[in-house]
């Protein structure tokens, strides 16, 4: 099992928006994560500052091919659609990320 973090902005007009779509999450994509390899996964939001922060366990051994497959699901296209318009990437993310990736540098169980 890998521990992972990631963080987004999000827009100050669509923080309600945001809100409500992450409290009914569509089945198919929560389906989507679970069948991903993805556990124990949760999304903080700071405000006023409108700073994502999501975590999650991956309990798979291709993390690439999993996300590959998750970004290729038709479902998947459409849950992006509705919600990358609210986010707003890091300056400083890596090349090809939308979200930014994050290392972890403490953990206590």
């Amino acid at each position: 099992m890998q521990r992972m973090g990631m963080m987004i902005g999000l827009n100050g007009d669509r923080v309600a928006e945001y809100k409500r779509l992450h409290a009914a999450v569509w089945p198919e994509i929560l389906a989507l994560i679970s069948s991903c390899n993805i556990r124990n996964y949760t999304i903080f939001l700071r405000e006023p500052e409108n700073i994502l922060f999501g975590t999650w366990e991956y309990h798979g051994t291709d993390f690439a091919a999993d996300m590959a497959r998750m970004a290729a699901d038709p479902k998947n296209k459409e849950w992006w659609a509705v919600c990358m318009p609210c986010q707003v990437p890091l300056a400083t993310r890596a090349p090809g990320e939308w979200w930014a990736m994050m290392d972890e540098v403490f953990h206590l169980d």
